[in-house]
């Protein structure tokens, strides 16, 4: 496993995704990847799946301080209170005595980013959480919550993949000492249909999907949380640290952007 590292903490570059993975598939799914290396585990208060995630972290042989744990408050819980109690489920749902980042999943222009921030900040002073981050926000937005938050934000998670243009994004976060984390970086599989991927893989006796994934966490301040079910893609994800994209293939990848409008562009007007 590879790691990122902002601000002194050391994030592992390829965590997994665990959204719309419920009941028994998703203890399995964790306990498997927790089994076969992945040491990242992204999940939300939306995904309705973290009592799953804390049986199988509970089941799981890895110490606690090996771990990295994320989980996020929804975009209609944002005020103060509703934080702290939302935050409060979750913590007993996963079973643990903290999470190592807290996000707010979306942003809402209803509730001030300062009024969340203080509220996430505080369980950080309790420790409780050890960083706090946001995801879907635009430049402007990720701007403002660095502004408001009195500790740094560690992450802006977004959907990032070789179809969706994250330059200025990407640009923001690095002079600011933000990771960026990558959701839907396979694009729900489309990406083992792109010829340009297959034609790289086979240099290198990979996959599709194993060359995205190398683009994505190849690139300074990247990582990705690519979600799988199965233990053959599971490994598959996570085998991606034995080979290297040249110069001229990151640029053939990057050239693969066609105008895809992601969920979370579409949501924010990018």
């Amino acid at each position: 496993m590879e790691y990122a590292s902002v601000r002194g903490e050391a994030v592992p570059a390829i965590g997994l995704g665990t959204y719309r993975l419920r009941g028994s598939e998703c203890r399995e799914t964790v306990q498997t990847a927790l089994e076969i290396g992945y040491r990242h585990i992204d999940t939300a208060e939306f995904y309705e799946n973290q009592a799953e995630i804390g049986a199988a972290i509970d089941a799981a042989t890895v110490p606690r301080e090996a771990l990295f744990v994320t989980t996020k408050v929804w975009k209609t819980n944002l005020e103060a209170e509703a934080v702290h109690r939302s935050f409060t489920n979750s913590l007993e749902a996963l079973d643990l005595e903290y999470v190592d980042l807290l996000l707010i999943h979306w942003p809402n222009e209803n509730v001030p980013v300062e009024q969340t921030l203080e509220a996430m900040n505080h369980l950080q002073a309790e420790g409780l959480v050890r960083h706090v981050g946001v995801s879907n926000f635009s430049v402007t937005q990720l701007e403002e919550a660095i502004a408001a938050s009195r500790t740094p934000i560690l992450t802006n998670q977004v959907e990032y993949n070789p179809y969706v243009d994250r330059d200025a994004l990407l640009e923001y976060c690095r002079d600011q000492d933000v990771l960026l984390t990558a959701y839907s970086p396979l694009v729900k599989g489309k990406v083992l249909e792109d010829d340009t991927l297959e034609e790289i893989g086979d240099r290198y006796g990979k996959s599709p999907a194993q060359v995205a994934l190398r683009w994505l966490v190849q690139q300074d301040g990247v990582i990705a949380i690519p979600k799988a079910s199965s233990r053959e893609h599971l490994e598959a994800n996570l085998d991606v640290f034995d080979f290297t994209v040249t110069d001229q293939e990151m640029a053939q990848i990057d050239s693969l952007r066609r105008g895809l409008v992601s969920r979370a562009r579409d949501a924010l007007g990018l």
